[in-house]
């Protein structure tokens, strides 16, 4: 029987077939999620658009500001009924029309921006923000920081703490699973090193791997938190962030004593003193009731910038240029922004306005400083300084290294009687006076109320450690995850403006600082709860699937591998061969360098013009203690990318060059190390595959491999027929360091080439990282 079908059943039919096949239904089809001002639009207009049409009124085109809501949306001034944004009608929208548009006349961004056009992702992503209505949305970083319930994740017997739900929740949304805990030999040689800068001793390893309590990680980590050497690891941070230094910088570059300002530091950080605290006493300790000389001290934080001891210079001009560089101090190192963008004129791209960046400067030009110190030689001979007496060491600031103490002045901060105005500085000249402005901080971020806040430095310290101030604590936490993880939850670690990075777990950011100030801004605190996370635990191996899905690591699925920072090699190297003295704080001292580097660069007049060498014990301090001249600094640690500390610093590169390989086989630290270590050990261990793995243990904290061994014996045996047959050799290769030689010279052939196999073993990757 023949079926007959009408025009409008088989048009039905194919109309079915087709929604079928397109994967539409009488239910809704799943669409792409919203569009994110904050995370999917911003960054294309801040890239692509705020040069011309952002923040800086002196920029801006056609009156057009697309960072500002009520600005988009308005009818355009030169296009005459015409608006940029028509929410919901991305057609009648000129931005839409401009960005499409293919006119070297009409098109945004215009070809002489040379800001490039967008691609077709961008575009479309612009296209469906306006479709959905156009909505704006404060900063990311502007909004106060809250817990958000954990994700649901799988892997649930994975997690050691909250941290790693957010984590395993970003894995699973990008096809990646975690990877299984590192073996105890790397873990303790990790939380060694990120919680001291020291590797764990022998005795130490030998303790941990016997413990195999479920608390035995744990334990580790609460006696390495007490050590006192964390608040040595700590500092050396804050330090880059506090541009400490031990000269003036400058052409005289003459020495100053700020170190008891450092001892400082590595008193807070062991105290555990509660960050909003030690940011309150730095900012402002002086002006706290009552303040002490501690107090005062801290403040040595805002001083410890450069400083001209230059008689022809012009005071006023460098007075000013001191509060710019503590404005820039206070702005990247505590709130991650950057406010110095807008001395000169109103910020391109965030909401700070010149006069903004003024009121902030407000609060450091009302300092009793002058713009000139003093003369060569002289010291800091202007007010505010602080001057130490033996007594003060003996009786009050008992963490203070009592070595040389008496007379020693710390440059501090001071307010005048009468405070002095402050102008707007045409284009940030500093005698081109504009505008009077009172005190107070930016606005955007949070607002400065004067009736709970004073206009001093000691409102502004109250305004940025406030709960309700969206940066302080996010920025902290950011800093501390990057010296654990390698690198920030956000990546621009100096800058949570509308340029920087955006957070890659976001509500993890939120949580960590939300729950670092519910525990009163307990920094030992913050530090353990990474740790104890199974994300920090993690293996750093990885297999080829993840490496493709993941290759910057984004999602933490693997452990990082992290080279040590230059003070961190110094110390690796004088640990591990029992030539590390540890005797905490007090001036700085000056170990082996190349002759001629000062004299080279310096003018001839004052205390540092010729490089005086310190020696014996002075010579194995740890790297925290190295001499930093701002005009020469310590040449083997800028190799491995130390801060040369002449302005704030909130993350150091991390390159690799060939220096640094030749640094690791010819320093004379390095060299003198492994003949200290090769010679103790050639007493002590009368059999040489034990001394080899002894060294190897000792340095990378694990036992060799059978092939790691073999190589090793191979090359002692070897350099041992070298030395032998050429016995001045032996003298020759040992003949590095101050160190007295131990050992009889009968076994001084073996010991050269015991010296050689570590300084091998120094040299391996391993060494220098952590895994």
């Amino acid at each position: 029987m023949k079926t007959t079908i009408s025009l409008t059943t088989l048009v039905l039919i194919t109309a079915a077939v087709i929604c079928w096949a397109s994967g539409c239904s009488n239910k809704k089809s799943p669409s792409k999620n919203k569009v994110s001002y904050n995370y999917d639009v911003r960054p294309i207009l801040s890239d692509k658009c705020f040069a011309c049409h952002g923040p800086d009124k002196n920029k801006q085109e056609a009156g057009l500001r697309l960072d500002i809501e009520a600005n988009a949306k308005a009818p355009l001034r030169e296009t005459k009924g015409a608006f940029a944004i028509v929410p919901g009608k991305p057609g009648a929208s000129e931005l839409i029309k401009r960005i499409t548009s293919t006119d070297p006349e009409y098109q945004m961004p215009s070809p002489e921006s040379h800001l490039g056009l967008l691609n077709k992702d961008e575009i479309d992503i612009l296209t469906r923000w306006i479709e959905e209505g156009a909505r704006y949305e404060k900063h990311w970083a502007f909004i106060p920081p809250q817990k958000t319930a954990l994700p649901e994740i799988d892997h649930k017997e994975w997690v050691k703490n909250e941290i790693d739900y957010f984590t395993v929740k970003k894995m699973q949304d990008h096809g990646l699973a975690p990877n299984e805990e590192a073996d105890k030999s790397t873990l303790l040689k990790r939380i060694s090193l990120d919680l001291t800068g020291l590797l764990p001793s022998l005795e130490m390893q030998r303790q941990f791997e016997a413990d195999q309590s479920a608390t035995a990680y744990e334990k580790a980590v609460d006696r390495l938190l007490a050590s006192p050497q964390f608040g040595e690891k700590m500092a050396i941070h804050w330090l880059d962030i506090s541009r400490y230094a031990d000269s003036y910088g400058y052409q005289d570059d003459d020495i100053r004593t700020q170190w008891p300002y450092r001892d400082w530091v590595i008193h807070a950080f062991n105290n555990n003193m509660p960050y909003d605290q030690f940011i309150t006493w730095q900012l402002a300790g002086d002006l706290l009731p009552d303040a002490g000389k501690e107090q005062l001290l801290a403040t040595a934080f805002l001083r410890n910038h450069k400083i001209t001891e230059e008689g022809g210079v012009i005071p006023e001009e460098y007075r000013v240029e001191y509060a710019i560089d503590k404005v820039k101090t206070f702005s990247k190192g505590i709130l991650a922004m950057t406010a110095e963008c807008a001395q000169c004129h109103d910020h391109k791209y965030d909401p700070i306005s010149q006069k903004d960046y003024y009121k902030l400067f407000a609060f450091f030009n009302t300092s009793k400083e002058q713009g000139l110190e003093g003369l060569v030689n002289s010291g800091p001979a202007k007010t505010p300084v602080l001057t130490l007496t033996t007594d003060d060491t003996k009786n009050l600031l008992t963490f203070i290294n009592k070595k040389d103490t008496a007379g020693v002045r710390v440059s501090v901060m001071g307010e005048l009687d009468t405070l002095r105005t402050t102008y707007v500085l045409n284009r940030g000249v500093y005698d081109q006076h504009g505008e009077v402005v009172t005190a107070g901080a930016l606005q955007a971020v949070m607002d400065f109320d004067t009736t709970i806040y004073s206009p001093n430095r000691l409102g502004l310290a109250k305004w940025t450690v406030s709960k309700k101030n969206p940066l302080t604590a996010r920025v902290f936490v950011n800093q501390l995850w990057t010296q654990l993880f390698g690198k920030g939850i956000v990546k621009t670690i100096g800058d949570f403006g509308m340029q920087g990075n955006l957070p890659t777990h976001p509500q993890l950011l939120d949580w960590l600082a939300a729950d670092f100030m519910e525990h009163g801004w307990n920094m030992k605190y913050l530090i353990k709860k990474m740790l104890l996370s199974a994300t920090y635990r993690q293996s750093s191996k990885t297999s080829p699937d993840n490496l493709k899905k993941d290759p910057d690591n984004v999602y933490y699925a693997r452990a990082t591998r992290i080279r040590l920072p230059a003070e961190g090699i110094r110390d690796m190297v004088l640990g591990s061969s029992g030539l590390l003295n540890k005797e905490i704080g007090g001036p700085s001292v000056k170990p082996y360098q190349p002759k001629g580097l000062w004299e080279a660069a310096t003018s001839g007049r004052g205390a540092l013009t010729a490089y005086a060498q310190d020696n014996g014990q002075a010579l194995y301090r740890r790297g925290i203690y190295t001499f930093i001249k701002l005009t020469v600094p310590p040449p083997s640690m800028i190799i491995f990318d130390a801060s040369n500390r002449d302005q704030c610093e909130v993350n150091r590169l991390t390159t690799n060059t060939p220096l640094q390989a030749l640094i690791m086989m010819n320093d004379p630290t390095v060299l003198e190390a492994s003949r200290v270590f090769a010679e103790k050990l050639s007493e002590k261990e009368g059999n040489t595959d034990m001394a080899i793995s002894t060294a190897f243990e000792s340095v990378l904290c694990r036992k060799p491999a059978a092939r790691e061994m073999e190589i090793l014996k191979k090359y002692y045996a070897d350099q041992l027929v070298l030395f032998k047959n050429k016995s001045a050799e032996a003298e020759k290769t040992m003949a590095v360091g101050e160190y007295p030689h131990t050992g009889s010279p009968a076994n001084r052939t073996k010991a050269a080439a015991l010296m050689r196999v570590i300084n091998m073993i120094y040299n391996m990757e391993e060494a220098i990282v952590k895994g």
